[in-house]
């Protein structure tokens, strides 16, 4: 991905970090959501930086660094599908009679419980695990993905936390889709284990960034000013 920016190397012309989003402003603006309270070295010169030094930041182990860095590798795609949907909404309508599990605490989860053979949450957050309700701890993926699952649903923001290369490797042999509005929508990345990419396709940049600068939080807010976006290498449903 970091390869994918830096073929696009230019100045970039904004960055804003809100609480839950960050946005890079280049060709198209690139959206990632992820909250965490860690400062960034650079603050107040990132939008005199390119596209590619912006990317690297994505190697970074702070994770607001790093929403930097795949907002500004988003910031660089086109995203050529037109193909609107949820990705929640896919994983839900091919869940039944599957074992799923879903990487990240998503709004909705437990309606996947009616229709899954079996259903489990897996959470980086200990204070989101609730045993009784399904939601595990993260490193129970080392059990549950290669031997207990059929479909995962999976969070983009395990790129930026950097588990996302052990997760696919774990579910090299299942269905996997990547959802939130931080997936890189760059078709070969279907070609690494994920089958289903589930992004963002921004219609009015200035908007979304005057949201985000001035705290938007919930995804409702997206209304109008981004769409969610499919991609796929074949018909799924």
């Amino acid at each position: 991905m970091i390869s994918y920016a830096k073929g696009r190397d230019e100045p970039v012309k904004d960055v804003r970090v809100g609480l839950n989003w960050t946005c890079v402003l280049f060709k198209n603006l690139g959206v990632v959501m992820y909250n965490i309270g860690w400062g960034i070295k650079d603050a107040g010169r990132l939008d005199e930086m390119t596209t590619g030094e912006l990317a690297e930041l994505l190697k970074s182990w702070n994770l607001v660094e790093a929403s930097v860095g795949l907002a500004s590798i988003n910031s660089t795609i086109d995203v050529k599908t037109e193909k609107t949907g949820n990705g929640l909404e896919i994983g839900l309508k091919m869940s039944k009679g599957k074992r799923v599990i879903m990487i990240g605490k998503f709004p909705g989860y437990t309606r996947f419980k009616g229709i899954a053979k079996e259903f489990y949450v897996l959470e980086l957050n200990p204070n989101l695990i609730n045993l009784n309700d399904w939601i595990l701890p993260s490193t129970a993926s080392e059990e549950l993905l290669e031997k207990r699952s059929d479909i995962v649903i999976m969070t983009a923001t395990t790129i930026i936390n950097k588990s996302v290369d052990r997760l696919l490797e774990l579910a090299k042999n299942v269905f996997v889709i990547m959802v939130g509005p931080s997936t890189p929508m760059i078709e070969e990345l279907l070609d690494f284990g994920i089958d289903v990419l589930a992004g963002l396709k921004v219609i009015n940049p200035y908007s979304l960034m005057k949201k985000i600068s001035q705290g938007m939080v919930n995804e409702e807010r997206l209304k109008g000013d981004a769409s969610f976006v499919i991609m796929t290498k074949k018909e799924i449903i």
